[in-house]
């Protein structure tokens, strides 16, 4: 084993490198506690959802509660996710620059002590995920299935992307099952234009790692779109808003969250046009101003559940 104080590459300067035990330390880098955009960008489509389905409902009573829980549950199966990233792509891991100081690769932690940390952050996603009703249990048990395949998607396909998508925005269908206990057209549109949100935002991340993804054959849309990721960004950044304008539409919200989506489209147009795909640095700071467009739009849809309550 490595020293476990040994610093991710991408994640200094965070409260695990000066604050946490050094036992504890790369746990907490393998769950991403070091880097908590991860959890915030899964978060938003749970609260969105959460919001829109209780202004439907006309009824905030619960989303206290839910808000909580979905923070909590967001955090810890992002983490979950993460451990299983980390462990089936370990030895891609060792040979990219930014991912080699991860604690697999650097061995800070084994394998098996990894399997037993997922667990672990599996049961208490379980127990959140049990304090709802059983349409929603089964519904967030569904969500495992892309958890699990993700990973691979970068080594068969150049659209790894969709699949991050397809499970990262599965919160704008949890919001809906929780509250009204169904999925219908409004979740349904509202998870489609999440999708293309995730899309464009991971695009965008993906271009730290292109040139060392070219080497090693993983494949990825920053790589496939190239010079075209401007274009590609006005598309689904486009797709996003529109959508989930459909499903504000179809759930008949009032003002405050057509202000949110206002802000959030905003916040879209200057990533793309500040984005400068050969800038590492900036293109990790624009992926991770997406939990500030996210919350923008979570603003105008608690601000319209409150009015309609």
């Amino acid at each position: 084993m490595s020293d476990a104080t040994a610093r991710v590459a991408d994640a200094t300067g965070n409260w695990v490198d000066t604050r946490a035990p050094s036992w504890s330390r790369p746990y907490l880098r393998l769950s991403r506690f070091d880097r908590p955009i991860g959890s915030w960008l899964l978060l938003m489509p749970c609260w969105w959802s959460a919001a829109l389905a209780a202004a439907i409902a006309r009824d905030i009573s619960h989303l206290p509660l839910v808000i909580v829980l979905f923070f909590i549950g967001a955090f810890v199966m992002r983490g979950a996710g993460c451990t299983w990233n980390d462990i089936t792509d370990r030895d891609l891991d060792a040979r990219v620059e930014r991912t080699r100081s991860r604690p697999l690769p650097a061995g800070q932690i084994s394998v098996r002590q990894a399997f037993a940390f997922l667990v672990l952050q599996a049961l208490i996603g379980l127990a959140v995920l049990l304090q709802f009703n059983r349409f929603a249990i089964l519904t967030g048990i569904a969500s495992l299935v892309i958890v699990a395949v993700y990973p691979f998607m970068k080594r068969i396909t150049w659209w790894p992307q969709v699949v991050l998508g397809l499970a990262f925005s599965w919160g704008a269908l949890m919001g809906f099952a929780v509250t009204l206990g169904r999925i219908d057209l409004t979740a349904l549109v509202l998870y489609a234009g999440s999708i293309n949100w995730v899309i464009g935002y991971d695009t965008i991340y993906a271009h730290q790692d292109a040139e060392d993804d070219a080497l090693i054959g993983i494949k990825s849309t920053a790589r496939l779109f190239g010079a075209r990721t401007h274009r590609a960004l006005s598309v689904f950044y486009s797709l996003a808003v529109v959508l989930i304008g459909a499903a504000l539409a179809l759930g008949g919200v009032r003002w405050p969250a057509w202000i949110g989506l206002a802000a959030f489209a905003a916040h879209l147009v200057w990533q793309i046009r500040r984005l400068n795909i050969s800038d590492p640095a900036l293109c990790l700071r624009l992926f991770k101003s997406n939990r500030d467009a996210g919350l923008l739009l979570f603003a105008g849809l608690l601000a319209d559940a409150l009015m309609r309550s």
